[in-house]
């Protein structure tokens, strides 16, 4: 193993490394295109045996993608904002083939107005989409997450995405542990799936059904995607037990005897963990839960961290408008025939790269101890008008 400070565009690129990725497809758009950046370089100077495909469009590079994973090879792409938005057809088509494809995206704003800063609504708006969805807090997470999506999406046949925010991770440079290519490979055997296309062995890949038979196919991916819960928990176990680092699909931070839980997602987690332990220590029972799996909604982890709290303060960086905190929404429905299920307080933060700082977190806290009952549904942090 060796040690290398680096930006999380970069780590993502190591990883891809790592799962020897045969095929990658893409189309650079900021903040995403160090990633496929390095990627190119290491397909030409022969450190990733890989074939590099620049295409003309984001809808190409996944197109290309499926088409990789269709004749049994290990495919990536990387992607941001509207470039994911423009792969949306081809997002239902890779996960209605059952294709593993692992997609990396790097969290930023839709336009319009354009923005190329942090927020986690382009990657949310397609949860109904079929994609494993994971998000990362760190870079050494982004690296390690890569490689253990592969091993998930492989093994249940569904596609996954990686998650990570614009520039507070993708252009900001942090020590990442680089496993040994021998461990990963005992990690991550070769990709062998079932079904591929073969001259000699004729196969099809999402053809029409008849009108009574599509419906089975989808109750199939269904049972795929919660088969992924115990996947991803199990694939977290074992890379624990082989590389020393644990990323639970849920992590629950200080969580014993809290009365107030903040719950939140990406970089955002790491700022409240400083906030949780000024609380603690300060004799308040605050404690933190992390989502890192979204996708399939671990609902199980979800009711067994967070029931047995009195109130949840939920920061989203990313808003479904009409509706809310996306994860606020997700909780509330994983809870709503709970047993005394905890008040859910959906709060508003940080959209379009405002930084959440350890002040904004704190305010939060303050905000829902305050009052028994949020006075509104949706509750915005640090609006200027």
């Amino acid at each position: 193993m060796t040690t290398k400070v680096m930006e999380g565009t970069h780590a993502i690129s190591h990883a891809v490394t790592l799962s020897r990725a045969r095929v990658i497809a893409a189309y650079p758009i900021t903040p995403s295109s160090g990633v496929v950046e390095l990627l190119s370089e290491m397909c030409a100077d022969g450190r990733l045996d890989a074939r590099f495909v620049a295409v003309e469009s984001e809808h190409s590079a996944l197109a290309t993608c499926a088409g990789a994973s269709q004749t049994g090879l290990r495919a990536f792409t990387a992607t941001s904002s509207h470039g994911l938005a423009y792969m949306h057809e081809m997002l239902h088509w890779c996960a209605g083939a059952r294709l593993p494809i692992v997609l990396a995206d790097v969290n930023r704003a839709m336009g319009s107005p354009w923005n190329i800063f942090a927020d986690q609504s382009d990657s949310l708006s397609q949860r109904d989409t079929g994609w494993i969805q994971y998000y990362c807090e760190n870079n050494q997470e982004v690296l390690d997450t890569i490689i253990q999506a592969f091993r998930v999406a492989e093994q249940v046949l569904m596609p996954a995405m990686v998650c990570l925010d614009a520039f507070f991770l993708s252009h900001t440079s942090e020590p990442v542990a680089i496993p040994d290519q021998k461990l990963v490979d005992a990690f991550l055997p070769p990709f062998a799936p079932p079904y591929a296309l073969a001259p000699d062995d004729p196969r099809a890949f999402g053809g029409l059904p008849s009108g009574d038979g599509y419906m089975e196919l989808r109750a199939r991916m269904e049972r795929s995607m919660q088969d992924a819960v115990g996947a991803a928990e199990t694939a977290a176990r074992e890379y624990a037990e082989m590389f020393g680092r644990h990323h639970p699909i849920l992590e629950e931070y200080r969580t014993e005897g809290a009365a107030l839980l903040l719950v939140t997602s990406g970089t955002i987690a790491g700022t409240a963990r400083a906030v949780v332990d000024a609380r603690r220590e300060a004799g308040e029972q605050v404690g933190m839960v992390k989502i890192r799996l979204f996708r399939p909604f671990p609902f199980a982890a979800i009711r067994a961290a967070l029931g047995g709290a009195k109130k949840l303060a939920v920061v989203d960086r990313n808003l479904s408008f009409g509706h809310g905190g996306i994860m606020a929404s997700e909780i509330r429905s994983a809870l709503c025939n709970q047993p005394s299920a905890p008040i859910v307080f959906s709060y508003i933060a940080g959209l379009g790269g405002r930084d959440v700082t350890p002040a904004v977190i704190d305010d939060v806290v303050s905000a829902t101890q305050a009052v028994e009952r949020p006075e509104s549904d949706t509750l915005w942090v640090g609006l200027k008008e």
